[in-house]
C-alpha cells in the first residue's frame, strides 16, 4: 500500500570536480553512503523543512549527466524501486545505497567508467513524498534548490574526505535542473537539435519529434528511436555542385558520428531512414542493390575527408566501360568500427576486405557516392 500512495520526487548532488583531478572511484562503501545521506538529509531539512514529512533515498554513486537523462530515468527508478521495500521508519526515514565488494546493489546504479572524465558528477537523490504533499513540495524543491541549494559544510567536507580529492562545488539540483543544465550545454556546441530529439525521448515518449540538424539532415523521434535521413539520400536533394556536395557530406556524417555518441551516452539509438538499413556496433550500413553476376566482382571503397578521414565505405561492381555500379554504403560512427564494418560488408557482398583508398569522397554522374569508372592500381 506504502509503495502506491508515495510520489518519487527526483533531485540530485551535483559535485564539480577541482580541474586536473579524477576521482579513483565512482561509488560509495555502504557505511559511506548511509554518513552522506545523513549529511544530506539535514541540508533538505534546513531548505525545505516539509522535507521531514518524505523518505529519502540516497545511491552512492557518481554518474555523468548522460547516463540520469536516459528513457525511463532508470537510474532513479532504480534508487525508488529499492528505498520502497525498505520498511518505513528505517534509520530516521533516510535510506542509503552504497557498494559492497566493490558493486552496487543494482546493475542500473553502476556508473560507467566510459564517462567517468567529465567536471560535474552527480550523485542520485529522491524524496518519496504522500501523494497530498508531492506537487507542493516540488514546488519548493523547484524554488529554493536552484536559489539557494548549495551543499552544507558537513556535506561537502565528507565528500571531499571520501573521494580523496578537493571539489569546487557540491550543490542541489532538481532533475529539472539537471535537464535544464545539459540543454544549454548542447545548445552551446550547436547540437540544438538533438536536445529536442532528447526531450521527446525522456520527457514525451508516447510522441514522434521531428527537427533539422545544424548542416540539414532531417532527423526524426519515434518509438524510442532517432531516425536520421542516410546520407546519400541527403545527397540527392542537394543542388550545389560536385566539389562542395562532396565537402558538405563529410560535414554531415561528422554531426552524424557526433549524434551517434551522445545519444548512445543517453541510451537512445540511431537508426537510418528506409527499409534496408542495418545497424551494427559503432556504424551503420546502407544496402541498396544486389550483386549482378553480369559485373565485375564487388570492391569495397574508402571515402575520405581531411580533418576526418574516412567518411564512408562504398561495396561497387564495374560494368562494361568500367561504370561502378554501389551496392551498399557503410557510416563507421566510431573510429573503433571501421575494421567490423568493413568486413561485414565484404561477407555479405562475397569480396575480399581489401580497402581501396580514395583519398578523397567520390560521388556518381548523379551526384551520388560512388567509385571510380576506371581500376585503382
Amino acid at each position: 500500500m506504502e509503495a502506491q500512495t508515495l510520489v518519487a520526487l527526483p533531485i540530485v548532488l551535483a559535485v564539480e570536480i577541482s580541474t586536473g583531478e579524477t576521482p579513483a572511484r565512482l561509488s560509495l562503501s555502504r557505511d559511506e553512503a548511509a554518513e552522506l545521506a545523513a549529511h544530506v538529509a539535514e541540508d533538505l531539512h534546513k531548505l525545505v523543512p516539509q522535507v521531514a514529512q518524505a523518505r529519502l533515498a540516497l545511491a552512492g554513486a557518481l554518474f555523468d549527466a548522460a547516463e540520469l537523462l536516459r528513457p525511463g530515468f532508470p537510474v532513479w527508478a532504480t534508487l525508488d524501486e529499492l528505498a520502497r521495500r525498505v520498511p518505513r521508519g528505517h534509520l530516521e526515514n533516510v535510506v542509503a545505497f552504497g557498494s559492497h565488494e566493490g558493486r552496487m546493489p543494482a546493475q542500473p546504479l553502476e556508473p560507467d567508467l566510459t564517462y567517468a572524465d567529465g567536471p560535474m558528477r552527480f550523485l542520485p537523490l529522491s524524496l518519496l513524498v504522500p501523494e497530498a504533499l508531492a506537487e507542493s513540495l516540488s514546488e519548493q524543491l523547484e524554488v529554493e534548490l536552484v536559489g539557494r541549494g548549495e551543499a552544507g559544510q558537513r556535506t561537502s567536507d565528507a565528500l571531499i574526505r571520501q573521494l580523496g580529492i578537493p571539489l569546487e562545488h557540491v550543490r542541489y539540483f532538481s532533475r529539472n535542473d539537471v535537464l535544464a543544465l545539459t540543454c544549454v550545454q548542447y545548445e552551446h556546441v550547436n547540437l540544438a537539435p538533438l536536445w529536442i530529439l532528447l526531450e521527446a525521448a525522456l520527457l514525451t515518449p508516447y510522441r514522434e519529434e521531428s527537427t533539422m540538424s545544424a548542416r540539414g539532415l532531417p532527423l526524426r523521434y519515434a518509438e524510442g528511436k532517432v531516425h536520421a535521413q542516410s546520407p546519400d539520400a541527403w545527397l540527392r536533394s542537394q543542388t550545389s555542385e560536385s566539389a562542395q556536395r562532396a565537402h558538405d557530406l563529410a560535414g554531415i556524417v561528422f554531426e552524424l558520428r557526433q549524434y551517434a555518441a551522445l545519444l548512445d551516452a543517453h541510451g537512445v539509438p540511431l537508426r537510418l531512414e528506409g527499409n534496408n538499413v542495418e545497424a551494427i556496433e559503432g556504424g551503420l550500413i546502407e544496402h541498396l542493390a544486389e550483386v549482378d553476376p553480369g559485373f565485375d566482382p564487388p570492391a569495397l571503397f574508402v571515402h575520405e575527408a581531411p580533418g576526418l578521414g574516412v567518411v564512408a565505405l562504398t561495396v561497387a561492381q564495374r560494368g562494361e566501360g568500367g561504370a561502378a555500379r554501389a551496392l551498399a554504403h557503410g557510416y563507421p560512427l566510431a573510429s573503433q568500427s571501421l575494421g567490423a564494418l568493413a568486413t561485414l560488408l565484404a561477407e555479405r557482398y562475397g569480396t575480399a576486405a581489401d580497402l581501396h583508398a580514395l583519398g578523397r569522397v567520390v560521388l556518381d554522374a548523379q551526384g551520388r557516392l560512388g567509385a571510380p569508372a576506371t581500376p585503382l592500381h
